[in-house]
Protein backbone atom coordinates (compact mmCIF):
# COMPACT_ATOMS: atom_id res chain seq x y z
CA UNK A 1 0.00 0.00 0.00
CA UNK A 2 1.08 3.58 -0.52
CA UNK A 3 3.69 5.17 2.04
CA UNK A 4 3.88 2.88 4.67
CA UNK A 5 5.46 4.70 7.61
CA UNK A 6 7.22 3.09 11.15
CA UNK A 7 6.29 4.90 14.04
CA UNK A 8 8.13 4.03 17.17
CA UNK A 9 6.13 3.47 20.18
CA UNK A 10 5.29 6.50 22.25
CA UNK A 11 6.59 9.10 19.80
CA UNK A 12 4.60 12.29 18.38
CA UNK A 13 3.65 12.80 15.65
CA UNK A 14 2.64 15.60 13.61
CA UNK A 15 -1.36 14.86 12.23
CA UNK A 16 -1.73 15.02 8.69
CA UNK A 17 -5.51 15.07 8.11
CA UNK A 18 -6.66 18.14 6.49
CA UNK A 19 -10.36 18.89 5.70
CA UNK A 20 -10.56 20.81 2.23
CA UNK A 21 -12.44 24.52 2.20
CA UNK A 22 -15.90 24.44 1.89
CA UNK A 23 -16.23 20.55 2.15
CA UNK A 24 -19.72 19.63 2.93
CA UNK A 25 -20.89 15.67 2.99
CA UNK A 26 -23.56 15.15 -0.20
CA UNK A 27 -25.17 11.98 2.25
CA UNK A 28 -26.43 12.55 5.16
CA UNK A 29 -25.25 10.28 7.78
CA UNK A 30 -28.28 7.73 7.50
CA UNK A 31 -27.27 7.80 3.64
CA UNK A 32 -23.94 7.40 4.02
CA UNK A 33 -24.35 4.49 6.25
CA UNK A 34 -27.00 2.53 3.53
CA UNK A 35 -24.76 3.93 0.20
CA UNK A 36 -21.85 1.96 1.88
CA UNK A 37 -23.74 -1.58 2.03
CA UNK A 38 -25.02 -0.84 -1.53
CA UNK A 39 -21.50 -0.19 -2.72
CA UNK A 40 -20.24 -3.09 -0.51
CA UNK A 41 -22.84 -6.06 -1.72
CA UNK A 42 -22.76 -4.98 -5.55
CA UNK A 43 -18.95 -4.31 -5.73
CA UNK A 44 -18.27 -8.12 -4.71
CA UNK A 45 -20.96 -9.47 -6.54
CA UNK A 46 -19.32 -8.05 -9.88
CA UNK A 47 -15.93 -8.73 -8.78
CA UNK A 48 -16.89 -12.09 -7.87
CA UNK A 49 -18.67 -12.54 -11.68
CA UNK A 50 -15.74 -11.25 -13.06
CA UNK A 51 -12.94 -12.70 -11.91
CA UNK A 52 -15.10 -15.91 -11.43
CA UNK A 53 -14.24 -16.46 -7.80
CA UNK A 54 -16.09 -17.94 -4.68
CA UNK A 55 -16.99 -16.46 -1.62
CA UNK A 56 -15.06 -18.13 1.62
CA UNK A 57 -14.25 -17.36 5.31
CA UNK A 58 -11.14 -15.70 6.66
CA UNK A 59 -8.52 -15.73 9.81
CA UNK A 60 -8.38 -12.54 11.87
CA UNK A 61 -4.89 -14.02 13.44
CA UNK A 62 -2.43 -16.86 12.01
CA UNK A 63 0.36 -18.28 14.47
CA UNK A 64 3.33 -16.46 13.81
CA UNK A 65 5.17 -19.74 12.69
CA UNK A 66 3.10 -20.01 10.03
CA UNK A 67 4.68 -17.50 7.27
CA UNK A 68 1.24 -17.06 6.70
CA UNK A 69 0.91 -13.03 7.82
CA UNK A 70 1.81 -10.23 5.26
CA UNK A 71 5.31 -8.33 6.14
CA UNK A 72 4.15 -5.53 3.88
CA UNK A 73 7.41 -3.16 3.78
CA UNK A 74 8.70 -5.40 6.67
CA UNK A 75 8.94 -2.70 9.54
CA UNK A 76 4.97 -2.82 10.63
CA UNK A 77 4.71 -4.71 13.87
CA UNK A 78 1.79 -7.08 13.56
CA UNK A 79 -0.45 -6.90 16.96
CA UNK A 80 0.60 -10.00 18.91
CA UNK A 81 -1.61 -11.74 21.62
CA UNK A 82 -1.43 -15.47 23.23
CA UNK A 83 -3.96 -18.32 23.92
CA UNK A 84 -3.47 -20.14 27.19
CA UNK A 85 -5.96 -22.38 25.78
CA UNK A 86 -4.67 -23.28 22.81
CA UNK A 87 -0.93 -22.96 23.82
CA UNK A 88 0.18 -21.11 21.31
CA UNK A 89 0.94 -17.32 20.44
CA UNK A 90 -1.26 -15.47 17.22
CA UNK A 91 -0.86 -12.19 15.28
CA UNK A 92 -3.37 -10.41 13.88
CA UNK A 93 -3.38 -10.56 10.10
CA UNK A 94 -1.85 -7.61 7.97
CA UNK A 95 -3.42 -9.25 4.65
CA UNK A 96 -4.67 -12.47 3.75
CA UNK A 97 -1.88 -12.31 0.30
CA UNK A 98 -0.32 -15.84 1.59
CA UNK A 99 -3.22 -17.11 3.66
CA UNK A 100 -5.25 -17.62 0.29
CA UNK A 101 -2.75 -19.21 -1.67
CA UNK A 102 -2.41 -22.13 0.82
CA UNK A 103 -6.32 -22.04 1.12
CA UNK A 104 -6.46 -22.51 -2.72
CA UNK A 105 -4.40 -25.34 -2.32
CA UNK A 106 -6.30 -26.88 0.38
CA UNK A 107 -9.44 -25.99 -1.24
CA UNK A 108 -7.78 -28.13 -4.66
CA UNK A 109 -9.46 -24.93 -6.78
CA UNK A 110 -8.44 -25.09 -10.69
CA UNK A 111 -6.90 -23.02 -13.00
CA UNK A 112 -9.38 -20.16 -13.86
CA UNK A 113 -11.16 -20.19 -10.57
CA UNK A 114 -10.50 -18.48 -7.68
CA UNK A 115 -11.82 -17.09 -4.16
CA UNK A 116 -12.36 -13.79 -2.32
CA UNK A 117 -13.14 -13.08 1.49
CA UNK A 118 -13.76 -9.92 3.83
CA UNK A 119 -10.26 -8.74 5.06
CA UNK A 120 -9.98 -7.05 8.18
CA UNK A 121 -6.79 -5.96 9.76
CA UNK A 122 -5.04 -4.15 12.39
CA UNK A 123 -2.10 -1.88 11.65
CA UNK A 124 -0.78 -0.44 14.79
CA UNK A 125 1.49 1.38 12.90
CA UNK A 126 -0.23 3.08 10.58
CA UNK A 127 -0.18 6.93 9.73
CA UNK A 128 -2.94 8.75 10.34
CA UNK A 129 -4.78 11.04 7.54
CA UNK A 130 -7.39 10.78 5.67
CA UNK A 131 -6.60 8.29 3.70
CA UNK A 132 -4.62 5.84 6.68
CA UNK A 133 -6.46 4.63 10.03
CA UNK A 134 -4.86 1.72 12.42
CA UNK A 135 -8.23 -0.44 10.72
CA UNK A 136 -7.93 -1.78 7.04
CA UNK A 137 -10.89 -3.29 5.72
CA UNK A 138 -10.44 -5.10 2.17
CA UNK A 139 -11.61 -7.39 -0.42
CA UNK A 140 -8.67 -9.59 -0.72
CA UNK A 141 -9.15 -12.10 -3.35
CA UNK A 142 -6.76 -14.98 -5.66
CA UNK A 143 -7.31 -16.90 -8.23
CA UNK A 144 -5.30 -20.12 -9.74
CA UNK A 145 -3.40 -19.58 -12.69
CA UNK A 146 -1.50 -21.80 -15.02
CA UNK A 147 2.26 -21.12 -16.15
CA UNK A 148 1.47 -19.82 -19.25
CA UNK A 149 -0.88 -16.92 -17.76
CA UNK A 150 1.62 -15.77 -15.42
CA UNK A 151 2.66 -12.85 -17.44
CA UNK A 152 1.64 -9.23 -18.30
CA UNK A 153 -1.47 -9.88 -20.72
CA UNK A 154 -3.16 -11.51 -17.82
CA UNK A 155 -2.48 -9.11 -15.03
CA UNK A 156 -3.67 -6.22 -17.50
CA UNK A 157 -6.96 -7.89 -18.50
CA UNK A 158 -7.57 -8.58 -14.89
CA UNK A 159 -6.58 -4.96 -13.96
CA UNK A 160 -9.41 -4.01 -16.84
CA UNK A 161 -11.93 -6.43 -15.47
CA UNK A 162 -11.34 -4.71 -11.76
CA UNK A 163 -11.99 -1.12 -13.06
CA UNK A 164 -14.94 -2.25 -15.11
CA UNK A 165 -16.43 -3.45 -11.75
CA UNK A 166 -15.37 -0.18 -9.96
CA UNK A 167 -17.14 2.00 -12.81
CA UNK A 168 -20.72 -0.40 -12.79
CA UNK A 169 -20.37 -0.29 -8.95
CA UNK A 170 -20.30 3.69 -9.65
CA UNK A 171 -23.14 3.93 -12.20
CA UNK A 172 -25.40 1.95 -10.00
CA UNK A 173 -24.52 3.79 -6.60
CA UNK A 174 -25.07 7.41 -8.66
CA UNK A 175 -28.62 5.70 -9.87
CA UNK A 176 -29.79 5.55 -5.80
CA UNK A 177 -28.19 8.37 -5.18
CA UNK A 178 -28.01 10.93 -7.91
CA UNK A 179 -26.70 14.08 -5.69
CA UNK A 180 -23.70 12.23 -5.38
CA UNK A 181 -22.63 12.26 -9.61
CA UNK A 182 -19.41 10.79 -9.07
CA UNK A 183 -17.88 10.27 -12.11
CA UNK A 184 -15.06 7.69 -12.76
CA UNK A 185 -13.36 6.72 -16.14
CA UNK A 186 -13.47 2.86 -17.09
CA UNK A 187 -10.25 3.13 -18.85
CA UNK A 188 -7.05 2.36 -17.48
CA UNK A 189 -3.81 3.68 -18.39
CA UNK A 190 -0.96 1.86 -17.71
CA UNK A 191 2.38 2.63 -16.88
CA UNK A 192 5.90 1.44 -15.09
CA UNK A 193 7.46 2.84 -12.16
CA UNK A 194 10.52 3.25 -13.56
CA UNK A 195 8.66 4.99 -16.67
CA UNK A 196 7.27 7.13 -14.28
CA UNK A 197 10.50 7.97 -12.51
CA UNK A 198 11.74 8.90 -16.02
CA UNK A 199 8.70 11.11 -16.24
CA UNK A 200 9.40 13.33 -13.31
CA UNK A 201 12.78 12.39 -12.29
CA UNK A 202 13.12 15.47 -10.03
CA UNK A 203 9.87 14.39 -7.88
CA UNK A 204 9.42 12.02 -4.85
CA UNK A 205 7.40 9.09 -5.78
CA UNK A 206 3.88 10.42 -4.25
CA UNK A 207 4.36 13.41 -5.75
CA UNK A 208 5.16 11.25 -9.51
CA UNK A 209 2.03 9.21 -8.50
CA UNK A 210 -0.21 12.55 -8.15
CA UNK A 211 0.99 14.52 -11.31
CA UNK A 212 0.74 10.95 -13.69
CA UNK A 213 -2.64 10.33 -12.17
CA UNK A 214 -4.35 13.97 -12.22
CA UNK A 215 -3.88 13.46 -16.18
CA UNK A 216 -4.71 9.64 -16.34
CA UNK A 217 -7.67 9.81 -13.85
CA UNK A 218 -7.36 5.44 -13.59
CA UNK A 219 -3.90 4.20 -13.63
CA UNK A 220 -2.00 1.06 -12.82
CA UNK A 221 1.52 1.45 -12.28
CA UNK A 222 3.45 -1.61 -12.57
CA UNK A 223 6.37 -3.25 -11.18
CA UNK A 224 6.88 -1.73 -8.01
CA UNK A 225 9.88 -3.63 -5.70
CA UNK A 226 12.82 -3.47 -7.59
CA UNK A 227 15.25 -0.72 -7.19
CA UNK A 228 14.61 1.79 -9.99
CA UNK A 229 17.58 3.72 -11.77
CA UNK A 230 17.68 6.29 -9.65
CA UNK A 231 18.80 3.63 -7.04
CA UNK A 232 15.58 3.84 -4.75
CA UNK A 233 12.52 1.55 -4.83
CA UNK A 234 8.92 3.31 -5.88
CA UNK A 235 7.35 1.35 -2.45
CA UNK A 236 8.57 -1.29 -0.79
CA UNK A 237 6.71 -5.13 -1.20
CA UNK A 238 7.25 -7.92 0.83
CA UNK A 239 9.54 -10.24 -1.15
CA UNK A 240 7.14 -13.74 -1.13
CA UNK A 241 4.08 -12.55 -2.32
CA UNK A 242 3.99 -10.26 -5.40
CA UNK A 243 6.45 -11.03 -8.80
CA UNK A 244 7.86 -7.38 -8.85
CA UNK A 245 8.11 -7.79 -12.57
CA UNK A 246 4.55 -8.33 -12.56
CA UNK A 247 2.25 -6.40 -9.66
CA UNK A 248 1.08 -2.80 -9.34
CA UNK A 249 -0.81 -0.48 -7.97
CA UNK A 250 -4.52 0.41 -8.77
CA UNK A 251 -4.43 4.26 -8.32
CA UNK A 252 -7.99 6.46 -8.97
CA UNK A 253 -7.69 10.67 -9.23
CA UNK A 254 -9.88 12.08 -6.40
CA UNK A 255 -11.27 14.94 -6.74
CA UNK A 256 -12.29 16.02 -2.90
CA UNK A 257 -8.80 15.33 -1.92
CA UNK A 258 -6.98 16.66 -4.97
CA UNK A 259 -4.54 13.97 -5.18
CA UNK A 260 -4.86 10.30 -6.37
CA UNK A 261 -5.66 7.21 -3.88
CA UNK A 262 -4.92 3.75 -4.26
CA UNK A 263 -7.94 1.46 -4.26
CA UNK A 264 -5.82 -2.31 -5.07
CA UNK A 265 -2.29 -3.50 -5.01
CA UNK A 266 -1.96 -6.84 -7.21
CA UNK A 267 -0.36 -8.87 -8.93
CA UNK A 268 0.93 -12.22 -10.49
CA UNK A 269 2.13 -14.55 -7.58
CA UNK A 270 6.36 -15.15 -7.16
CA UNK A 271 7.12 -18.82 -8.58
CA UNK A 272 9.90 -20.82 -7.23
CA UNK A 273 11.99 -19.13 -8.94
CA UNK A 274 10.89 -15.27 -8.16
CA UNK A 275 10.77 -15.96 -4.54
CA UNK A 276 13.91 -17.55 -4.16
CA UNK A 277 15.60 -14.51 -6.14
CA UNK A 278 13.17 -11.95 -3.81
CA UNK A 279 14.15 -13.52 -0.65
CA UNK A 280 18.28 -12.99 -1.17
CA UNK A 281 17.69 -9.34 -2.79
CA UNK A 282 16.04 -8.59 0.46
CA UNK A 283 17.79 -10.05 2.83
CA UNK A 284 14.94 -12.66 3.95
CA UNK A 285 16.66 -15.87 2.99
CA UNK A 286 15.77 -17.01 7.21
CA UNK A 287 12.00 -17.15 5.48
CA UNK A 288 13.14 -20.08 3.88
CA UNK A 289 12.27 -22.52 6.87
CA UNK A 290 8.99 -21.32 7.43
CA UNK A 291 5.99 -23.95 5.75
CA UNK A 292 4.74 -21.33 3.48
CA UNK A 293 7.85 -21.13 1.99
CA UNK A 294 9.25 -24.76 1.91
CA UNK A 295 6.01 -25.95 0.06
CA UNK A 296 6.17 -22.90 -2.29
CA UNK A 297 10.25 -23.41 -3.23
CA UNK A 298 9.27 -26.98 -3.89
CA UNK A 299 6.71 -26.38 -5.83
CA UNK A 300 3.61 -27.42 -4.27
CA UNK A 301 1.52 -24.46 -4.26
CA UNK A 302 -0.51 -23.29 -6.82
CA UNK A 303 0.53 -20.61 -9.57
CA UNK A 304 -2.06 -17.45 -8.65
CA UNK A 305 -2.71 -13.82 -9.14
CA UNK A 306 -4.49 -11.79 -6.43
CA UNK A 307 -4.50 -8.94 -5.01
CA UNK A 308 -6.51 -6.70 -2.10
CA UNK A 309 -8.96 -4.09 -2.98
CA UNK A 310 -9.59 -1.16 -0.05
CA UNK A 311 -13.91 -1.16 0.92
CA UNK A 312 -13.57 2.20 2.81
CA UNK A 313 -11.04 3.52 -0.02
CA UNK A 314 -13.83 2.67 -2.38
CA UNK A 315 -16.40 3.80 -0.08
CA UNK A 316 -14.93 7.14 -0.39
CA UNK A 317 -14.38 7.40 -3.59
CA UNK A 318 -17.92 6.59 -5.17
CA UNK A 319 -19.40 8.30 -2.25
CA UNK A 320 -16.79 12.06 -2.47
CA UNK A 321 -15.94 11.58 1.10
CA UNK A 322 -12.92 13.89 2.06
CA UNK A 323 -12.03 11.48 5.41
CA UNK A 324 -11.56 7.60 5.30
CA UNK A 325 -13.13 8.22 8.98
CA UNK A 326 -16.23 9.06 7.27
CA UNK A 327 -17.12 5.65 5.67
CA UNK A 328 -15.36 3.30 8.46
CA UNK A 329 -15.77 3.38 12.66
CA UNK A 330 -11.77 3.60 14.16
CA UNK A 331 -9.62 5.17 16.84
CA UNK A 332 -8.73 8.64 15.81
CA UNK A 333 -5.88 11.18 17.56
CA UNK A 334 -7.40 14.24 19.32
CA UNK A 335 -6.40 16.61 16.75
CA UNK A 336 -7.82 14.23 13.90
CA UNK A 337 -11.36 14.38 16.31
CA UNK A 338 -10.86 18.30 16.35
CA UNK A 339 -9.83 19.31 12.87
CA UNK A 340 -13.45 16.71 11.28
CA UNK A 341 -15.34 18.61 14.15
CA UNK A 342 -14.63 22.39 13.00
CA UNK A 343 -15.17 21.67 9.36
CA UNK A 344 -18.47 19.76 10.24
CA UNK A 345 -17.17 16.42 9.25
CA UNK A 346 -18.73 13.20 11.64
CA UNK A 347 -16.55 10.46 12.21
CA UNK A 348 -18.50 7.18 12.85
Amino acid sequence: MIEKNLLKRGSKTLNKTHIPAGYQPKLSLYETQAAISLIKRTFQDHLAQALNLKRVSAPLFVEPSSGLNDDLNGVERPVSFDIPAAGKDAVVVHSLAKWKRMALYRYDIWPGKGIYTDMNAIRRDEELDNLHSIYVDQWDWEKVITRDMRNLHTLKDTVRDIVRCIYDASLIVNGRYPKLNTQLDDHVTFITSEALLQLYPDKTPKERENLFVKEHPVTFLMQIGHKLSNGERHDGRAPDYDDWTLNGDLLYWCDTLNCAIELSSMGIRVDSETLDQQLTISGCDDRRELQYHRMLLEGELPLTIGGGIGQSRLCMLLLGKAHIGEVQSTIWDADTIRKCREAGVTLL
